[in-house]
This record gives structure tokens, C-alpha cells and sequence, in this order.
């Protein structure tokens, strides 16, 4: 048996995960993610189903090269065929042959899936639960059951249900899997019904494996725990068939940090979980979710001039943890929402702790800031650019590219000209892209002038209509180490660009003077991999 404060991790991002709509893991990237749940330290990977694909069965012989530190790799397999004899299952034996310590076998709870699904007796269901699990026991297999649509068949019936979980008991599984796999159960009822089941197993442990169809995943989960469940599947990032799965990125902090529960092999480990978020969301081509609690870029970002002044006394006004637990940073940026308070909290970021919110000029930059928002500038969204406004009025900054003009042409071969003036240095390029025209010829320029800025590349860029009449333009920059944003506003796409370009480079030459370049601890430099998509075609 498990100890009570300990709750059990089984992570299903390669194989339930991979059933989310438009992401797919070649085997490297398989290789990868299982590396990193294994240095965050979950104990089981669900890693596929051998027998259902090439790349999964390859995915079982190589993983075995690596020495895994922590997590145990489990098969994922179903019951055997109705009517038919355990040993000459082809699936069932697929599982035995990948020549793993854990398998996770599902079979059907709801009746309607027995009955109409399977086209089988509940009878004959029972047996197929048994005897799978019995026979990958006594091939020396730990079995982990999921209990499919559990919850559903509980509330339809639940004498059935609870027979489902004792013949799993009877034949050895470590773990009764309670699965809502239609994601529709309510906490309320996911509570009272996981404590049924828990107060009528007694050697196996009992888990949950929620679906998010309502929002609910991951309170049904906790909940889950509450009742007295011990083992948790879940993927990371809440990827996984239609609205997803639980996510463990917010299960795990929760179970350790509100809940008690010992979670990790190693509590430290949660300080990599923004980055292994990331990663994960990185490897599969999703855009990271800015909300997401925990670790979102915004999890710990404070607008509005109340908070940003609650926060800058004391954190926990306004925070639930210290956000250096999930790896996580706090952030303040400014708005038209904004007060003194924020400004100060971005110097404080950037080590400037000399100046006063009732100093003028401070007033003088926020009252600057806010016309810039009526404008359409979204300083939120590109933080350097209200950054480099402060710097300004401070007199920690002066403008290098002072004077700057551009001038576009295309002809008849669709090619386009870009001539940029900047401090009266010239340049002028010719590409097919407009927009990859004038960047190029900016950083000509720019290099010329101050040849330190050589380093620096314009990396992704967003573009929005403000009510037909305004462009706003936001680009992110890299210098390998860090990233920042900065952005632009005009009656015309080029002329916006050219605004957060020149600002883009205005602002690293104000960091690297501040003596910042070589600080990757500073929250605005963080590289978060986050590419911003175009709201416009250009």
C-alpha cells in the first residue's frame, strides 16, 4: 500500500496526449519529453501502445538505452477480445514482449459500452478484466486498470461499477483507475463516488483520470484526492482528446503546496516545471497558454496600480505562492490602468530603487504611457517600449537613432525596394516580402551605427487593426540569451513597424548601458520560446 501522503504521478502526455487534435510526437521527441518527466521526477510514463504502431514498439527498445532515474515506463493496452482465449491476444501480448515493469490495461465500467459497444455480456466483460490482468501479473507485470467511463456507469449503475473494481482487486491490480473518460462528472459527485470506491477496495490503491470536457479535470482530480484516491494520471500542459486532460502542471504544485501530499520524488523539482512546460509545449508546436495558472506568462504579472503597489509592499497580498516554486518570475507592466506603483516595480526589476512614485517624473512618464494606450499602443503586450518611455524621462536613456525616414517601391516583377534613412546612413535592399525588406535594411543601418547591435534579431511579430484607421505593430527580439518586446503604432503597417524596430534596438543599447546584457535573472529578458501569431495577412 501506498503511505496516505503520498499520492501517486502517472503522466500520459505520450500516449493520451497524443491523441489531441494536431500534435504528434516523432520518436525523438518521445525520447525527449520521457527524459524530462523522468528528471521531474513522476513515477510512471505511459509511453504508448505497443502493438498499435511501428513507432511505439521502437519507442520501447530504445528508451531502454537511456537509465531512467525515477519514473517506470508502462505499456497501454486493452482487455482481451471477448470470447477468446488471454494467451493468444495479440495485444495483450504486445505488452509483454515491449518488456516493461508496468502496464495500464483499460477495460469498459459503463454498461452501455459492455452491452452496445462491445456487444458482450457484463459477464463476459468481468472475465476479460480478470483474466488480462491475471495473466500480465503472473508474467511478473505490475497492472495499472482504467476503469473506462467509470463514473457514468456508476451513476447508471452502480452495483455493476463497484463489480468492475473488486474482480480488477481480485486479480492483482496495484491500481483501480477511476476514468471520467466523457470529462461531464461534476467534483461533487467525482468526491462522492471516488469514496464509495475507496471505502470498498482494499489492496489496491484507487486513481483518477479525468477528462476536461466541463472545465473540470483538474478540480475533479484534487477532489479525487480529498476522497482518498492515490494515484493521478494527467498530461503536462492538459493535452489530450477534445478539451484535454487533467494537467499535472497545476495538479502537481496543488497537490503539494495547498494539499500536503508528497507528489515528486523530490519537491525541487517543481522549480523546473515552467520550464518543462514550455518545452513540452515547444516540441509539439502549440503556442504556450499566457493564462495558465502557475506557469503562464501572466500567472504572476500585476497590471493594475492597486495590486502593483499591494505586491510591492508585500507578495502575498496578491499572489498564492512564491512564484520561484514553479519556476515561475513576477512581472509588472503598465497601462492606462497603471499607477505610479508599476513604474516603480519595472525599475526595481531593471535595479534602479532611487526614485519615488511622487517624483514628476515619473508622472510625466505615465502620463505619457496612457495618451500612448488612447493611441492604441497595448503597452501589456510590449512592456520594453513603456520601459524605454521611463528610461527616457529618468535620463538613463537618450535616443541613438534619432532621425529616420523609408521610402518603399515595388515593381512590375512584384519585387519590392526598400530605401531606410537613418542618422543620415542610407541603405536600401530589394526583396520579394516588403516586410522582410525593410527589417533587413534597418539592421544594415543600425550595425553601422552601433556595430554592438550586430547580435540582435527581430524574431516574431504580431500585427493588429485598431478600428480600421491604426496599425499596431509588435515585434520580439532576440540576442540568443534573452528576448524582449517592443512596439509601434501608425496609420500604416511599414510605418509601425519601423516604429517598434528602431524602439527594439533603442532598448537593448538601454540595457546593455545599464549594465543588464550579462543579468539572465532579469524577468524581462526571459527568453520564453513564445512566438506570436499575425492577426493580419502581410
Amino acid at each position: 500500500m501506498v503511505k496516505k501522503s503520498t499520492v501517486e504521478i502517472l503522466d500520459t502526455t505520450l500516449r493520451d496526449g497524443a491523441q489531441a487534435a494536431g500534435v504528434s510526437f516523432t520518436l525523438e521527441d518521445k525520447i525527449r519529453i520521457t527524459l524530462l518527466l523522468d528528471e521531474l521526477g513522476v513515477d510512471y510514463i505511459e509511453a504508448g501502445w505497443p502493438g498499435s504502431n511501428p513507432k511505439d514498439e521502437e519507442f520501447f527498445k530504445e528508451i531502454k538505452k537511456y537509465g531512467l532515474s525515477n519514473a517506470k515506463i508502462a505499456a497501454f493496452g486493452s482487455t482481451r477480445r471477448k470470447n477468446s482465449i488471454v494467451s493468444l491476444d495479440e495485444n495483450v501480448n504486445a505488452i509483454i514482449k515491449a518488456d516493461v515493469d508496468v502496464a495500464v490495461i483499460f477495460g469498459k465500467a459503463w454498461t452501455l459500452h459492455v452491452l452496445e459497444i462491445l456487444r458482450t455480456s457484463k459477464e463476459e466483460n468481468l472475465n476479460m478484466i480478470y483474466d488480462t490482468i491475471d495473466y500480465l501479473r503472473k508474467h511478473g507485470i505490475r497492472v495499472i486498470f482504467d476503469a473506462e467511463h467509470f463514473y457514468q456507469g456508476y451513476k447508471e449503475d452502480p452495483e455493476y461499477a463497484l463489480h468492475v473494481v473488486r474482480v480488477a482487486e481480485e486479480a492483482g491490480a496495484h491500481a483501480i483507475v477511476l476514468c471520467d473518460t466523457n470529462g461531464g462528472t461534476l467534483p461533487n459527485e467525482v468526491y462522492e463516488i471516488t469514496r464509495s470506491v475507496v471505502n470498498t477496495t482494499k489492496k489496491s490503491i484507487v486513481g483518477l483520470h479525468m477528462h476536461n470536457d466541463i472545465g473540470c479535470a483538474v478540480a475533479n482530480t484534487l477532489m479525487g484526492v480529498l476522497a482518498g484516491a492515490r494515484h493521478v494520471q494527467g498530461t503536462i500542459n492538459g493535452i489530450g482528446e477534445r478539451t484535454g486532460n487533467a494537467d499535472l502542471v497545476q495538479i502537481l504544485p496543488s497537490l503539494v503546496y495547498k494539499m500536503g501530499y508528497k507528489a515528486l520524488k523530490n519537491i525541487e523539482n517543481l522549480k523546473r516545471l515552467r520550464d518543462i512546460s514550455m518545452t513540452v509545449y515547444k516540441i509539439i508546436g502549440l503556442e504556450p497558454n499566457p493564462y495558465q495558472p502557475y506557469v503562464g506568462e501572466y500567472a504572476f504579472t500585476h497590471k493594475a496600480g492597486v495590486h502593483v503597489d499591494a505586491v510591492l509592499k508585500n507578495p502575498r497580498a496578491y499572489e498564492h505562492i512564491d512564484p520561484s516554486y514553479v519556476g515561475n518570475s513576477r512581472k509588472f507592466v503598465v497601462s492606462e490602468l497603471s499607477g505610479s506603483a508599476n513604474i516603480l516595480g519595472l525599475l526595481r526589476e531593471l535595479g534602479i530603487n532611487n526614485v519615488s512614485k511622487t517624483d514628476e517624473r515619473i508622472k510625466r512618464a505615465l502620463s505619457r504611457i496612457k495618451e500612448l494606450e488612447r493611441q492604441g499602443y497595448s503597452f501589456d503586450k510590449a512592456p520594453s517600449s513603456a520601459i524605454l518611455i521611463v528610461l527616457k524621462e529618468l535620463g538613463y536613456h537618450k535616443d541613438i537613432f534619432v532621425r529616420y525616414s523609408w521610402r518603399m517601391f515595388v515593381d512590375s516583377s512584384g519585387l519590392s525596394i526598400v530605401i531606410i534613412e537613418i542618422n543620415d546612413i542610407v541603405d536600401r535592399v530589394i526583396d520579394i516580402d516588403p516586410i522582410t525588406a525593410l527589417k533587413k535594411a534597418v539592421y544594415n543601418v543600425i550595425k553601422r551605427i552601433y556595430p554592438e547591435a550586430s547580435t540582435i534579431t527581430p524574431t516574431t511579430m504580431s500585427i493588429t487593426n485598431i478600428d480600421g484607421k491604426m496599425v499596431r505593430a509588435t515585434m520580439e527580439f532576440s540576442n540568443g540569451l534573452y528576448s524582449w518586446k517592443t512596439q509601434g503604432v501608425a496609420i500604416n503597417l511599414m510605418d509601425a513597424l519601423m516604429r517598434a524596430l528602431i524602439d527594439g534596438y533603442e532598448y537593448y543599447i538601454a540595457m546593455k548601458n545599464l549594465g543588464l546584457y550579462e543579468r539572465p535573472s532579469i524577468d524581462i529578458f526571459r527568453n520564453t520560446n513564445i512566438s506570436l501569431q499575425s492577426n493580419m495577412n502581410t
